[in-house]
């Protein structure tokens, strides 16, 4: 007995798993036999796995292509990543749109306080060119040029285009006409290393103080050192600044047209010494010589 008894666990494993079983459903009061079920180990297992293996499937059937893996943590609808990547490019671009605005601002800081605005890396020459190679020469449409703008300045007066070489093209202002703010004497002329970034232009009292070209009044109002100042912003990146008034005539956000009064000049402001125009030109946040564009 205790041979046979050996010789059952002894036996391969596969013919354990096709070993026959019966499953037999009674009635517990009558020992009725009610349903019977043949089954082995490995009928058993391959009912299991299965059903297991069809779980899985159709988990990743759910997740890969139904809406809703959704409702799954960790997984988003494509649309709203899309969203999100739209909503970062976009937040992207308004930052660098802030930041613009922040150094503009503090440029015009900079202008209003009689202050030349930090230029940081724009100073520093393109290293990739070779700049000792560039040759320059007179094109005879420069001679034209010259000439047209001659006979304009003779027979039109002084608001005509100032050509000081190529210097007008290079800074996007060829064919820009200014008018000039106030007719005078140059009492004192522009000056970058005596950090005069204007000139001061000597007129009668009460004069009337003009917007040099079309544009929105950015700033109107009372500074310490300048007295009452006007800032205009025009096109081109341009900054037009009238200092020392002793009345102002527009108020912040006013459009003006070239030639339009602004102030009435004046003596105001720790800075003056007598009545007369700072008048000072900016662009890109670098000062530029306003006897180049106009005369005074």
């Amino acid at each position: 007995m205790a041979q046979q008894d050996e010789s059952k666990t002894k036996r391969p494993l596969i013919n354990r798993l096709k070993s026959k079983y019966r499953l037999v459903i009674m009635n517990d009061e009558t020992f009725e036999e009610k349903a019977s079920l043949t089954l082995s180990p490995m009928n058993v297992l391959t009912v299991f796995g299965s059903f297991t293996l069809f779980l899985v499937i159709s988990m990743v059937y759910i997740i890969a292509f139904t809406p809703l893996r959704e409702y799954i943590p960790g997984y988003a609808d494509i649309g709203m990543r899309r969203k999100v990547f739209s909503m970062g490019g976009t937040v992207d671009s308004l930052e660098q749109e802030m930041r613009t605005k922040e150094a503009y601002i503090q440029n015009l800081n900079y202008i209003i306080s009689g202050k030349k605005p930090p230029q940081g890396d724009l100073s520093k020459p393109d290293s990739t060119q070779k700049y000792n190679t560039i040759s320059f020469k007179k094109a005879e449409e420069d001679s034209v040029l010259r000439a047209q703008v001659a006979e304009e300045e003779r027979l039109y007066g002084s608001r005509v285009m100032f050509d000081n070489g190529s210097n007008s093209r290079n800074n996007g202002m060829a064919g820009v006409f200014f008018f000039p703010p106030i007719k005078g004497v140059v009492a004192t002329k522009f000056n970058t290393i005596d950090d005069h970034f204007g000139i001061d232009v000597v007129a009668p009292k009460d004069e009337t103080i003009k917007a040099t070209l079309d544009g929105k009044i950015l700033f109107s109002g009372w500074t310490l050192e300048t007295g009452y100042v006007v800032v205009i912003q025009h096109d081109n990146n341009l900054v037009s600044v009238y200092k020392h008034n002793s009345t102002l005539l527009k108020k912040i956000g006013n459009l003006v047209k070239a030639g339009e009064p602004v102030a009435i000049i004046g003596n105001s402001g720790e800075l003056s010494s007598g009545p007369h125009l700072h008048f000072e030109l900016w662009q890109n946040g670098t000062p530029i010589n306003p006897q180049d564009y106009m005369a005074f």
